[in-house]
């Protein structure tokens, strides 16, 4: 089953931002993870963030950090950000689940 990528306005100009080594290794990463099964979670690359209800995921690419949610057959890219930024983004944006 094929699923549709959709990236928030933050995801877009982070993915600008990004050298184009950087750029090409998210865009690959997203096209082959993230398209066909984004929520088959693995030890290293995809991670269901416990304790937060959005984002819902985390998929690892290098030294980037790609967090999206799943609704139905629609992956939303949320933020595209670096490993050592990935926790103080987590406090700022995540949200606790009720």
């Amino acid at each position: 089953m094929r699923y549709e990528i959709v990236f928030a306005p933050e995801s877009v100009q982070d993915l600008k931002r990004l050298s184009a080594r950087d750029h090409v290794i998210v865009r690959d990463g997203i096209e082959r993870h993230l398209r066909y099964e984004p929520e088959r979670t693995s030890k290293s690359r995809i991670r269901r963030l416990r304790g937060i209800s959005q984002p819902q995921y985390r998929l690892r690419l290098d030294e980037i950090r790609v967090f999206y949610d799943v609704a139905g057959q629609v992956v939303e890219i949320l933020d595209v950000i670096s490993k050592s930024k990935a926790a103080i983004w987590l406090e700022e944006m995540g949200e606790e689940e009720r």
